[in-house]
């Protein structure tokens, strides 16, 4: 499946509005306050953060605050109305910290261990991100002493021991709701 294609298409985008609208609610916010959720996956000023399946930006502006003028906050998204949306709420934000990019996270195009955090936020499990193939780009991308953070909803479904069975991650724990992995250096 061609994600990227798929992620132009007028079709998909259109489809995707109505989870777009309940995504910026007013509702969603208040249930899942954003800057808790990520408080859970211990951001630093000065890092290189990926945020994979950005949608409309719940987390993009408050995460790239968090990385600071100093870090870097990469958000990245398959739907084009989506990129164009978060690319908007930056500029208005006045923050040179953030790219938005509209790619594919199974092929990021990013460079080898570049990445100090990847956020996987309410973005697995999904059809088109299986994790046999999105775990090791991620691997991929991250520093040698890189982490993961995920976050799940509405149910793990699974996904936090089939990170471990991958033998690329070891867990760090689970705050704010927020499991953290580290990058093994050695994958078994």
């Amino acid at each position: 499946m061609d994600t990227e294609k798929l992620g132009a298409s007028r079709i998909m985008n259109w489809l995707a509005r109505p989870g777009g609208a309940v995504m910026k609610s007013r509702l969603r916010h208040w249930l899942f306050e954003p800057g808790k959720t990520l408080r859970g996956a211990d951001i630093k000023s000065g890092q290189t953060v990926l945020e994979v399946g950005c949608g409309t930006g719940f987390f993009t502006i408050p995460a790239a605050r968090m990385v600071g003028e100093t870090g870097r906050l990469i958000a990245m998204d398959p739907l084009s109305d989506y990129v164009d949306l978060v690319r908007g709420k930056t500029r208005q934000a006045r923050l040179n910290n953030v790219e938005v990019v509209r790619r594919d996270a199974l092929h990021t195009g990013l460079d080898t261990a570049s990445v100090d955090l990847v956020l996987l936020f309410g973005v697995v499990p999904f059809p088109t991100l299986p994790l046999s193939r999105l775990l090791p780009e991620m691997h991929r991308i991250l520093k040698v002493d890189g982490r993961l953070a995920v976050w799940l909803f509405p149910a793990p479904a699974g996904v936090p021991a089939s990170i471990l069975r991958s033998g690329l991650f070891t867990a760090l724990g689970k705050r704010n709701g927020v499991h953290n992995y580290r990058r093994m250096e050695q994958p078994v």
